[in-house]
């Protein structure tokens, strides 16, 4: 039987080789608007890893509606760069389209020298914290030609086609909620008035581009807001849009950026917004596009061919490997790096205002700089640690032609991922150390488990140069008591080493300290299977099912010496995992110090109070540690050596692998 996902597939008359189907993405390397190389470099690259078609963007359509970190489609004067880019891509081999938006109230006015955004009813963001300004009816109309006339030059740029967001709590959406839209006229009110500016859009759209000319819409299948638009209302203005004639694909996604239902990180499970796509497909005519956590071959097939949807939008997952859909094609798809949705490289960097980067592939970005050539000098080189950013520096030290050889200490290799894996919901960890490892095997590289190196290694093996990558070891605070028998480590706890009893004080609100109080948290929950089982025979009401899922058979206490809890943990992170802990009653104490363990608890002081918190067991995170003791072994005997990873210094788990990998590539 055919791959269902190598079945072409035609948008109005654009046929499209395969059912992959990349979705625009802010990728923050615009700069003022304009195309970069780094840009035509990263799409180029996704092209030629073989999907069927890429969107990119958003786009702009005037001055109010994005910042300069976006591509602009405001002016002509961005028709060359524009065009630059569609040729990148196309002449890979892949369809191309842009996403046009307005953010509207999403907008700030720092990105617009100070003007005020714009939204149909002047209801203050939450996310900005700012006052839109209520729209003029010849400003919509304003509006609306300027869709069009963005779209007409990204046709006339050479694109194959055009998207237009419809969703995520912008500009169309503002319209299409009743949260955003208190207007009175005939734009506001009633789901028909609210639907008038998309439609109205689509509609001037088409008018300017001709028939020809797909028209893609992105849209929410929930936005998961309360008061706002669920499915049903969602699904009306999909068929209106489908009927209108006007639109010939129609992109599925979730959520507002304010929704506090998790979209894109590593809890969310696989391709679990699939529903949402069926109910949409059942209700119209053309195309329809499944996303959010598609990072896989096997979710994406079952989707298509068990008719969730007709394509399906892989976006980090083409982040993470560029060539995931060659490999599918190819039948190597044991070679394939997974996004495991840490959102470290991408969704966090853009809070700090830098370009998309990937925990999983330092390559992703930084395509030119990291291309890698063959050395005429091949080394003999030794990686001493098989974690994340030994396996990283080895595999980039065996792409350049080096003799490599990775020696590990424990049976396996993976390092700290295995433990990142432990908490609840952070599973996909333990795949990028699977994928990494079996990138190792592949290669050249020799691989040595169960051995430690030490100096007689050192001087058997001779290596010309070493690549220390030997991690970390926890912290050990200057707290009396530590000795005592209920006393434990959370590496200990996360590898499941060790029971706990039913009360238990966690000591460090790092992200350890986190992760080891979630992990314990889940002890005696209903499993996913679990609850399925009791649900669907109405063992249970729901809300006992969901009691039963979420509180655990154990009480913990989570106290940090400073005023905040995981300063360590991501931006795109840790709201869902505050989300966790609130759900799960895992009690934080914050500006809480430690002062002692005792037989029956341990001994804390919160300003001027000092109390005693009783515990059946505690469990130390204070933190981690480099370990690299062999560094002054090889410096003795005068061995040429980089430290790289948590034996540099201990940071995330992109700076492991991206560090790593550099170490490598300097060799």
């Amino acid at each position: 039987m055919k791959d269902p996902i190598f079945v072409p597939i035609r948008i109005n008359q654009l046929k499209i080789k395969n059912r992959i189907y990349m979705p625009a993405m802010h990728l923050g390397m615009a700069d003022n608007y304009l195309i970069t190389d780094q840009l035509v470099d990263f799409y180029a690259e996704r092209a030629k890893g073989g999907a069927g078609m890429i969107t990119v963007g958003y786009a702009t359509i005037d001055e109010l509606s994005g910042n300069p970190q976006v591509i602009g489609a405001h002016q002509d004067n961005f028709i060359p760069g524009l065009s630059s880019l569609a040729e990148a891509i196309t002449q890979n081999g892949s369809r191309s389209a842009v996403q046009l938006n307005h953010s509207g109230r999403y907008n700030h006015s720092f990105f617009l020298n100070g003007k005020q955004p714009v939204a149909p009813s002047a209801i203050a963001s939450r996310l900005t914290r700012e006052t839109p300004k209520a729209l003029e009816k010849e400003e919509i109309k304003e509006i609306i030609n300027r869709f069009a006339q963005a779209a007409e030059r990204v046709q006339k740029a050479g694109f194959d086609a055009v998207e237009v967001l419809s969703g995520t709590g912008y500009l169309i959406s503002e319209f299409l909620s009743p949260i955003t839209n208190q207007r009175e006229d005939e734009y506001g009110g009633p789901l028909e008035n609210r639907m008038r500016f998309g439609l109205e859009i689509m509609a001037a759209i088409r008018k300017k581009v001709g028939p020809d000319f797909p028209l893609i819409v992105r849209m929410n299948g929930n936005d998961f807001m309360p008061g706002g638009q669920g499915r049903h209302e969602l699904k009306k203005y999909a068929k209106a849009l489908s009927e209108s004639g006007n639109v010939h694909a129609l992109c599925i996604n979730v959520g507002w950026h304010e929704a506090r239902v998790p979209q894109i990180v590593t809890s969310v499970p696989r391709g679990v917004f699939g529903y949402l796509s069926r109910g949409i497909k059942e209700q119209v005519t053309i195309p329809v596009i499944a996303s959010h956590r598609i990072n896989d071959p096997q979710t994406a097939r079952e989707m298509i061919g068990n008719g969730m949807c007709d394509m399906v939008a892989m976006g980090r997952s083409l982040i993470a490997d560029p060539y995931l859909p060659e490999k599918m094609k190819s039948g190597r798809e044991n070679e394939m790096i997974h996004c495991i949705a840490c959102a470290q490289g991408c969704f966090d960097n853009l809070f700090k205002l830098k370009s998309v980067e990937c925990l999983c592939n330092p390559r992703a970005g930084h395509e030119k700089e990291t291309q890698i050539s063959k050395t005429d000098n091949p080394k003999k080189v030794m990686v001493i640690g098989g974690g994340a950013a030994g396996m990283s520096a080895a595999l980039a030290a065996g792409e350049r032609g080096h003799q490599v050889t990775l020696y590990e200490k424990s049976d396996r290799l993976g390092g700290q991922l295995f433990l990142a894996a432990a908490p609840p919901g952070r599973d996909e960890f333990a795949i990028l150390a699977k994928d990494l490892s079996r990138q190792v095997m592949r290669s050249s590289i020799q691989t040595v488990l169960n051995t430690e190196v030490d100096e007689n290694l050192l001087e058997k093996e001779r290596p010309d140069e070493v690549i220390l990558a030997t991690g970390a070891e926890p912290i050990v605070p200057p707290i009396s008591g530590l000795k005592l028998p209920h006393v434990v480590q959370a590496w200990d706890v996360l590898q499941d080493k060790i029971y706990t009893g039913k009360n238990v004080v966690v000591i460090g609100g790092g992200a350890v300290g986190v992760e080891t109080a979630m992990f314990l948290a889940e002890k005696g929950t209903l499993s996913g299977e679990d609850v399925k089982f009791l649900l669907t025979n109405h063992a249970e009401d729901p809300e006992t099912l969901c009691e039963l899922a979420t509180r655990g058979t154990k009480n913990i206490i989570l106290i940090e010496m400073m005023e905040a809890i995981g300063k360590d943990i991501g931006k795109s992170t840790k709201w869902c995992m505050f989300q966790e802990m609130e759900r799960s009653r895992i009690d934080r104490r914050i500006g809480t110090k430690a002062l002692e363990i005792t037989q029956t608890g341990v001994k804390v002081q919160a300003g001027d109070k000092i109390e005693e918190i009783p515990a059946d067991t505690v469990v130390i995170a204070a933190g981690s540690k480099p370990l690299n003791a062999l560094s002054n072994v090889l410096k003795k005997k005068g061995i040429p050596f980089r430290t790289t990873g948590d034996a540099d210094h201990v940071a995330q788990a992109i700076d492991a692998i991206h560090n790593g990998f550099s170490a490598g590539k300097s060799i």
